[in-house]
């Protein structure tokens, strides 16, 4: 690690410009509370569309840049984002002997959807095992088509599915197969035709039975606890919920009891049709915390029978996200909030949902010809590259570390704009990060408030110094040009560059926070 000294007294000489309006004293556990939760390595991942799977891991040699991504999180906790392929274009995949890798039929794109999903895939055996080039340890989930209600086809995929991993290239690239999927948002398909309109959680349960039934025998699932196993559930929001289909006796039925993990997913808006969706609106703790918390219940009930319980497909607004909103810096501190307040409240994992061209992208795998705000044509294309929401997950991971053994609370901070969380590791206090979610925005005037934090620690004393590293934006909006520790990941390899800065903290004396910005402290 490079530690740069004019580049720290840059930073402290543009953190005294800012206005210091308010402070804040925040306490501080030197031990982790009786409510800690786990930190999972794995607690930012990606969900992955479907349809364009082989741009993100390339066909006859990996794709070197999603690779470095990837493995740029995995530096951090030890461990690879885990990786789910399916969403919508799961319930529109198709099987065939006659296909190596795949063959997709897309409707034409338009100013709202830029790159729309695919409305016909059909793969063989060879989309599956391009698995094998995503980093080592990699563990993932693959979704199976149940909205066609097609036993055969489910089947069919299941089996490519299982032998892709059998095969030695898969097998000694040290990727691994966890889960398997049974249909995607089918609380849904009352909605887009894939069921009546009348289809009730009643009728989903015994349907979702015969099909995932076969699908597991065909993949030789017979219990939670085997390598591999069954992802149930992935509801779209409360239309259906785990606690109904527990109620309906889902867990009693052979595929039911090979379910190990509850799955649902979350936007926070929705971007189908278009609509103006203000970024304040996103930067805000009330919001935040009111999008996750009516998962408790949930929550709950999936832990008492014993299941893991994770956010398998989410991001900030659905339909590929809003321009101005989920491809800004700002969306980056609603990602690193978003994230570790799921934390907090049991959810193992958030699996961020990633398409080609996406506005919401962490990562945008492959050369655009065509702008992901209004699909105008790019002269020249745009480079694969990443986007502010990736920041977040460097931040976030950070905060993990590589013990495998973390836990995290929640601070209380007597601010409607700040967040802050403390990891532990065995009975000590590591870290905590900071995000002040004040908006400044490029059309704000005046000098630009900054929130001053003082440490009090409770359960003894700490003396001394911690070291700090921020995440700087210039402004909520941008859509680029952000760094971290003084180090920018937006390079044409994916790799970081510039040197690393850190900053000395008096533990006596606090720090400023300023709007728009996150900190991470090393104590």
């Amino acid at each position: 690690m490079i530690h740069s000294s004019s580049l720290v007294a840059t930073a402290a000489v543009f953190h005294l410009l800012a206005g210091v309006v308010n402070a804040v004293n925040v306490s501080v556990p030197l031990a982790p509370p009786s409510g800690a939760q786990n930190l999972s390595p794995t607690l930012v991942s990606f969900s992955i569309e479907q349809d364009n799977w082989p741009d993100w891991t390339g066909i006859d040699s990996r794709n070197e840049f999603v690779h470095t991504a990837l493995s740029n999180l995995a530096s951090l906790t030890g461990h690879p984002p885990s990786i789910r392929v399916g969403a919508n274009s799961e319930d529109h995949t198709f099987w065939s002997p006659t296909v190596t890798i795949n063959e997709d039929q897309f409707p034409p794109p338009n100013t709202i959807t830029p790159y729309p999903e695919a409305s016909s895939i059909t793969v063989g055996d060879g989309y599956y095992q391009l698995s094998r080039f995503l980093p080592s340890g990699t563990h993932m989930t693959w979704g199976v088509n149940f909205g066609a209600d097609n036993v055969t086809n489910a089947v069919n995929m299941a089996k490519s599915i299982i032998k892709a991993f059998q095969t030695s290239s898969v097998a000694n690239s040290g990727v691994v197969l966890d889960l398997i999927e049974v249909g995607n948002e089918a609380d849904l398909y009352k909605n887009n035709g894939l069921r009546p309109s009348n289809w009730t959680v009643n009728q989903y349960v015994p349907d979702w039975e015969s099909v995932a039934g076969p699908v597991a025998q065909a993949a030789g699932i017979t219990s939670r606890t085997g390598p591999v196993s069954l992802q149930g559930a992935a509801f779209a929001g409360q239309g259906f919920t785990p606690r109904q289909i527990f109620s309906l006796g889902i867990l009693d039925s052979a595929p039911g009891k090979a379910i190990s993990v509850i799955s649902q997913h979350r936007y926070s808006a929705a971007f189908c049709n278009g609509g103006d969706f203000p970024l304040v609106s996103f930067m805000s703790k009330p919001s935040i915390r009111g999008n996750l918390t009516i998962f408790n219940a949930d929550i709950a009930a999936t832990h008492q029978q014993g299941l893991r319980y994770i956010l398998g497909e989410t991001n900030s607004i659905a339909c590929h996200g809003a321009p101005g909103v989920s491809n800004t810096a700002g969306i980056a501190l609603w990602v690193i909030d978003y994230t570790l307040q799921a934390a907090t409240l049991g959810i193992e994992q958030a699996y961020f949902h990633e398409g080609v061209g996406y506005k919401y992208n962490f990562i945008q795998p492959i050369t655009l010809n065509r702008s992901i705000i209004d699909g105008s044509p790019l002269n020249p294309p745009q480079p694969p590259h990443v986007q502010p929401a990736y920041y977040a997950g460097i931040i976030i991971n950070t905060l993990v570390g590589s013990t495998g053994s973390s836990r995290i609370v929640e601070l209380t901070v007597d601010d409607t704009n700040i967040s802050g969380y403390a990891a532990f590791e065995g009975s000590k206090l590591v870290r905590a990060v900071f995000v002040n979610l004040h908006a400044w925005l490029t059309s704000s005037t005046g000098t630009r408030p900054s929130v001053h934090i003082d440490f009090g620690f409770t359960g003894g004393s700490k003396t001394g110094t911690a070291t700090a590293r921020r995440f700087l934006i210039n402004h909520a909006d941008d859509t680029a040009n952000v760094t971290w520790a003084g180090q920018s990941f937006e390079t044409a390899s994916g790799l970081p560059s510039g040197s690393v800065v850190t900053e000395s903290v008096a533990l006596s004396k606090g720090l400023d926070l300023p709007a728009t910005e996150a900190v991470l402290v090393d104590f």
